[in-house]
């Protein structure tokens, strides 16, 4: 050790005074300056085990002594005992799903140094054989290895070879600690892995990774160097990652499920997030069967009109929208142990407004797969909302212009106020804005949209027609042109601009129903609220009238 055990033993006696309650523990120093590592600015990592079945507190206490920082953690027998069984447990299942923590806090405990009470400490290491714990972490580390190639592979078939490369260095390092570990190297922490291949002395494995441990110090292009790793890793005790496509699959993700609103294509993750493609990435997303060869899959899309579809893919596969797979052994998962957690990626949300239209959401361009930036939930409930309220404007428009025809102005003047409010409505949900506000507040909601140029002309308008009177031909036929200018405005702002007059016609009806359910549908798998009670039917119908035979 870097430190002297009298200088320990004196710390500890330090850190004694600070923490009362640990005289009758045993005491053990554990972490990198135990197992021989270290310099000036590692932590003093102390354990404390009380011989007792108490529930100790698995937070360290921090001190601050002799210029250095002091961790202190606790544990009884009886947590150090379930610690060990539970690892037992899971190595005899799926080693490489071993939680990070349950590993490192059992290692850290095996190759500590003890500084009180050694019997004690004795016993407790005594609950668990350091061969079983060195092939078990061989095989965690092996675990994660196979992993990190595979997905290499996979972003190299991609055409992703920058990335393939990175993914290949990571899995070159975890497979050289899967083979230090089990020459007893076990300690976790990647950063002193050269110290530890300087320990186990001289061997040709180990100066070759020395010389593969990056893409830049090999000298190789990135292509080349996914290969290399990959025969490097076999020969590091890693199987099952050998170099080729025909292993390669694309699988399904689990809760993620696919929702089309017109021409529009959503992805749906977990109940939660709604991804909206652009058009080539809604190609790609198309060509996409699951358990065909990766190779046939791209090859698919590339032919649809997605000419980007590897880098395509590659972003679904990175927001957990599907999964790659190793034929016959399942999805390939792939983490950075000691680094950040494992699991699907979810960028920023989009920031294109409106966020919904009534053909789905906004979305950036072409190829894009954006985030919409409200949840699921709320962005089904709105679309139906905004369906909904234009189906409403239609009908409004009819009663005023029924109303002006017999000269009922008071009629008139609330239908034209009435269209006004739908209106909005569709404005509110096109932003996201769900549920809505009462209507006689409609227009002043209009705050709470972004400070845009479009947006203050519209609110600038619409006070203005809250206030408009209707009491003579004329003021009703100046009232109709300027509402229909202004719902003009509005559903080209929102994405209506082609929406079908409902009550003009039978086919205008039947438009509707058929963009309504769309977003119903939609709305029924999240469990979001229906605009109108009458909604489940069109829902139970598939689409259709429920009075009316279909041909």
């Amino acid at each position: 050790m870097i430190l002297s055990e009298d200088y320990l033993q004196n710390l500890w006696d330090k850190t004694l005074a600070h923490v009362p309650s640990a005289a009758n523990c045993a005491v053990v120093l554990e972490g990198s300056i135990a197992e021989g590592f270290g310099n000036s600015s590692s932590d003093i990592d102390f354990l404390l085990i009380a011989d007792s079945d108490a529930d100790l507190p698995t937070m360290p206490s921090l001190l601050f002594l002799d210029g250095r920082r002091v961790e202190v953690r606790t544990r009884s027998v009886r947590q150090v005992a379930e610690q060990f069984s539970a690892l037992t447990s899971a190595a005899q299942g799926a080693p490489g799903t071993i939680p990070e923590d349950l590993l490192n806090r059992c290692q850290r405990l095996l190759g500590s140094f003890p500084l009180r009470h050694p019997d004690l400490v004795a016993k407790v290491k005594g609950l668990m054989s350091f061969d079983d714990f060195r092939s078990t972490a061989r095989e965690w580390w092996a675990h994660h290895a196979r992993q990190s190639l595979r997905y290499a592979l996979v972003l190299r078939e991609l055409g992703q070879e920058a990335e393939a490369a990175a993914w290949t260095e990571a899995g070159l390092l975890q497979a050289v600690k899967s083979w230090a570990a089990g020459r007893g190297e076990t300690y976790l922490e990647p950063k002193w892995l050269p110290m530890q291949l300087d320990r186990l002395g001289a061997d040709p494995l180990s100066d070759r990774f020395r010389v593969l441990a990056s893409l830049d110090g090999s000298g190789l292009d990135p292509a080349a160097y996914v290969t290399a790793g990959a025969l490097l890793s076999a020969d590091l005790g890693v199987a099952g990652a050998a170099s080729g496509s025909e292993h390669l699959t694309v699988a399904r993700a689990d809760g993620v499920t696919t929702w089309q609103t017109g021409d529009r294509v959503h992805v749906v993750r977990g109940r939660q997030d709604v991804f909206v493609l652009g058009d080539q990435a809604a190609r790609a997303w198309r060509a996409l069967v699951f358990g065909r060869p990766l190779g046939a899959v791209l090859s698919a899309a590339q032919a649809s009109g997605a000419p980007q579809a590897g880098r395509l893919i590659a972003q679904f596969l990175r927001f957990g929208l599907v999964k790659a797979a190793w034929k016959g052994e399942g999805p390939i998962v792939p983490a950075l142990p000691l680094a950040a957690p494992p699991g699907a990626v979810t960028p920023p949300p989009s920031a294109a407004r409106p966020i919904v239209a009534v053909g789905g959401a906004a979305v950036g361009g072409a190829e894009a797969i954006d985030l919409v930036p409200v949840p699921a939930r709320r962005f089904s409930a709105a679309g139906m909302t905004l369906v909904w309220s234009n189906v409403l404007v239609e009908n409004a428009r009819e009663d005023l212009v029924g109303a002006l025809d017999r000269e009922q102005w008071s009629v008139a003047q609330l239908s034209a106020r009435r269209m006004l409010r739908f209106a909005l409505r569709g404005v509110l949900s096109a932003y996201g804005v769900n549920p809505l506000p009462p209507d006689s507040e409609v227009v002043r909601a209009l705050s709470l949209l972004p400070a845009e140029a479009h947006t203050e002309e519209m609110r600038a308008e619409a006070r203005c027609l809250e206030t408009l009177t209707i009491a003579s031909v004329a003021e009703g036929g100046a009232a109709v042109k300027r509402l229909d200018r202004f719902v003009a405005q509005v559903r080209h702002a929102t994405g209506a601009y082609s929406f079908p007059s409902s009550f003009d016609s039978s086919d205008g009806w039947r438009q509707t129903l058929e963009l309504g359910y769309d977003w119903l549908r939609l709305g029924a798998h999240l469990d979001a609220d229906l605009p109108i009670d009458e909604a489940s039917d069109l829902l139970s119908s598939g689409g259709a009238q429920p009075h009316v035979a279909t041909t």
